[in-house]
């Protein structure tokens, strides 16, 4: 299959190995932890100033006063085809000080540190994207690049940023890491998370025990009537995986709160489980104890359809043309392609580079799939405009 229509921003990004390498290290090398705003600010900077040495300008975006995303686009008003939004988000999990004690590195192939896969590695492919794009003189559509600072916690600042350009887009690549198989993500769940608060009374545990009201008491009966909703089948888990309360060993628990990971396959299943659990952390299993249940962050669900099945063909058809292989899977973790999705984007996940061990010690990226990788996205992005997209969806 030819390569030929965006072959100069191809060609470009040939030669850009060293370089998508040294901004890998300098971005990696920089704390980011969700919480930690200004850790993630600083990893904008140094894209901005990556996107000014290649002439394109750089716009925040604030939720709250706080700096949620960057943007950069290429091509603007380009009559050819319909916008592409390329996504990645610059929070890790990883604290503050990780930097530090597990600076950037590559070994046998391998780059290493935290957040290196997930998803520094794509932040800096999409990068390198904007700028091959920005300098190639082929007919290509509107590019735009989006930056986000919180996805890693459900994305509650900035999936309000994503969302109009989600709208605006009539294609989406989210470069979360390739799978360690090379395969790229064409399905995901959704994910609401919980945080759950529980009011009872202290008494001495001894002295006055029919005085007191257990929070952790209370607590327990919900977590049974919580894990009674996972049903496997339907791909519905409810997880209860934090906890904590009470006051002391003798003292009946004056409060107790509970952290609650749902993950659905799709919205009708969210609305039905949602408030099932409103409903049971509602009930008051032991009497005068009161609960707060507020929803802490949301995913989406990235529901594959016909035309995200074509895309995926795409992307696969110019990634082999390249000498490199990927299948498609689903994942039950959760991303922002779900959000893109679900405003009507067509959507294709797991489009960086190759990693694996996210979110450990391990995590690394493989770097000789960032070119290659890169390449694919930009080839598919060429070939957008020569599939009947309404057809597709009328299959």
């Amino acid at each position: 299959m030819s390569l030929e229509p965006s072959g100069s921003a191809i060609q470009w990004l040939e030669g850009q190995h060293t370089n998508m390498l040294a901004l890998l290290e300098d971005i990696v090398n920089i704390d980011s932890n969700s919480a930690d705003k200004a850790g993630v600010s600083r990893v904008f900077r140094r894209l901005e100033t990556f996107f000014k040495t290649h002439g394109l300008s750089v716009t925040s975006h604030y939720i709250e006063g706080i700096e949620a995303a960057i943007s950069v686009t290429a091509n603007a008003g380009s009559t050819v085809g319909q916008p592409v939004l390329l996504m990645g988000h610059c929070d890790t999990v990883y604290p503050a000080g990780e930097a530090a004690r597990r600076p950037f590195r590559v070994e046998n192939g391998r780059a290493y540190g935290p957040g290196v896969a997930d998803m520094k590695s794509g932040v800096v492919m999409n990068a390198f994207l904007i700028a091959a794009v920005a300098q190639s003189k082929e007919p290509l559509p509107e590019v735009t690049a989006l930056f986000t600072c919180d996805e890693e916690i459900g994305s509650p600042l900035s999936k309000d940023v994503i969302v109009p350009f989600a709208r605006k887009a009539a294609f989406a690549f989210n470069a979360e890491p390739g799978r360690p198989s090379g395969n790229v993500v064409t399905g995901r769940k959704g994910g609401v998370f919980f945080n759950l608060q529980i009011t009872g009374k202290a008494a001495h545990s001894g002295a006055n025990f029919a005085e007191g009201i257990s929070a952790i008491s209370e607590l327990a009966h919900k977590i049974l009537a919580l894990d009674a909703l996972t049903d496997l089948n339907n791909g519905i888990t409810v997880n209860v995986g934090l906890v904590s309360g009470g006051l002391s060993v003798n003292t009946s628990a004056p409060s107790a709160r509970a952290g609650i990971d749902l993950r659905i396959q799709n919205l009708e299943q969210r609305e039905d489980i949602v408030g099932k659990i409103r409903r049971i952390c509602e009930q008051s299993f032991i009497k005068g104890t009161t609960s707060k249940l507020s929803i802490m962050g949301e995913f989406r669900p990235f529901v594959p359809t016909a035309q995200s099945q074509r895309l995926f063909e795409l992307y696969r058809d110019q990634l082999s043309a390249l000498g490199h292989h990927a299948d498609q899977e689903f994942s039950g973790g959760c991303a922002d392609s779900g959000v893109a999705s679900s405003e009507g984007a067509i959507t294709l996940c797991g489009t960086g580079p190759i990693g694996g061990g996210f979110h450990t010690l391990d995590e690394y990226c493989m770097v000789d799939s960032m070119v290659p990788r890169g390449q694919a996205v930009l080839a598919t992005i060429a070939s957008l405009q020569n599939v009947d997209w309404s057809a597709v969806a009328a299959q």
